[in-house]
């Protein structure tokens, strides 16, 4: 490759963390250099920071911020897709809540604001589906839903099911993990199942009482979670934040030997040591907070970049056979990532996936 095509990229690599550290309040030496805002947003809006971004913007001098016009949009896009989105995804988790109490179900959050409630700014964290779990009463509960609501209710997923609430979709898990991916995955669900039996961790929304994650469940979640993602397909720096946040604020809670002894058992003990020198070595959290960190340099460099530039994304094309191509193409492509995240054959999670689609045909 060109070296001057190298350098502009590494640039822009830096500048992006750069100004990340400094929304996130990682970064205190002054910023310098011309910024390419064009390219910075697209890697922001990629990676749903664009909100942590418009933070660090704001701590910069008017001649260094973006140009106007950039500069309105960006404030139109936090307020209305971050801010406005935070507070429509709260009062539908409240509600959703407020029903599951009213019939005597316990209503634990997953993802989302179980995660956002650990970041210095909880609205500036991009918001998607509500993920929950009904500690083990998930059927029963879709069954009131269709019966008093008449809610639809998608079947086709493995792991959970899907409905539509006040305009957001609900992940309805009976699941932690997709069982049915990798013959591990259905030995470490025991273990989520018998950590998603703790009750003893809440939070009031509203005036709803809403459930979360033991720590020692949410470590687990959010590591297993990075690691299916990015052995399939890739992740962004919000999981990686997600992590970051979530260690800086909950470390001595975590029962850190125990959690040791199942990545290691489950072959994910690279992949944390990679995650945690990322956000020590480029996000700027603090060593102290992480139990270790003893990365292979190299292969931290390159799951950085594939998190920043993935070669095959989540985004698949149009069409049967186009997407079955690329799908192939992206097996082949990520061999390197599932031996860095699972210590049984790709053939044999190959034939577990085909069965996995046959049993949900719509998710092919």
């Amino acid at each position: 490759m060109d070296t001057t095509i190298i350098e502009s990229t590494s640039l822009l690599r830096d500048q992006f963390l750069s100004l990340l550290r400094w929304g996130i309040g990682k970064e205190s030496e002054p910023f310098q250099g011309t910024v390419y805002w064009d390219i910075v947003e697209t890697m922001a809006v990629k990676h749903g920071l664009l909100a942590v971004v418009y933070d660090a913007v704001l701590q910069l001098p008017e001649g260094q911020r973006p140009p106007q016009v950039t500069w309105l949009r960006w404030i139109g896009q936090v307020i209305q897709g971050y801010e406005a989105r935070h507070e429509a995804y709260r009062k539908a988790v409240m509600d959703l809540a407020s029903f599951y109490n009213a019939h005597g179900y316990r209503m634990m959050l997953l993802k989302g604001d179980a995660c956002g409630g650990d970041w210095p700014r909880p609205e500036h964290r991009p918001y998607g589906d509500i993920d929950i779990w009904l500690f083990g009463k998930q059927k029963e509960a879709d069954d009131v839903l269709v019966r008093e609501k008449s809610i639809k209710i998608d079947n086709s997923h493995h792991h959970h099911t899907v409905f539509s609430w006040m305009g957001f979709t609900v992940e309805n898990h009976y699941d932690f993990v997709n069982v049915h991916a990798h013959k591990s995955s259905a030995e470490l669900e025991k273990v989520f199942k018998s950590l998603g039996e703790d009750d003893s961790y809440s939070v009031e929304m509203f005036g709803e009482k809403v459930f979360l994650p033991s720590p020692n469940l949410h470590a687990l979640f959010l590591m297993k979670h990075m690691v299916s993602h990015f052995s399939a397909a890739e992740i962004t720096l919000r999981h990686v934040l997600d992590w970051a946040f979530f260690v800086e604020k909950h470390s001595s809670e975590v029962d850190w030997e125990w959690l040791d002894g199942l990545l290691v058992k489950y072959h994910m003990k690279e992949f944390f040591n990679c995650i945690n020198a990322i956000c020590v070595e480029e996000l700027g959290f603090e060593a102290s907070i992480f139990p270790e960190i003893e990365p292979n340099p190299d292969l931290k460099e390159r799951a950085l970049l594939d998190m920043l530039n993935p070669l095959f994304s989540s985004a698949e094309p149009n069409g049967f056979v186009p997407r079955m191509i690329y799908k192939y193409k992206r097996w082949q492509g990520n061999a390197w990532k599932h031996e860095l995240c699972y210590n049984e054959s790709r053939w044999s999670a190959f034939l577990t996936g085909v069965w996995a689609k046959i049993l949900k045909p719509a998710s092919i």
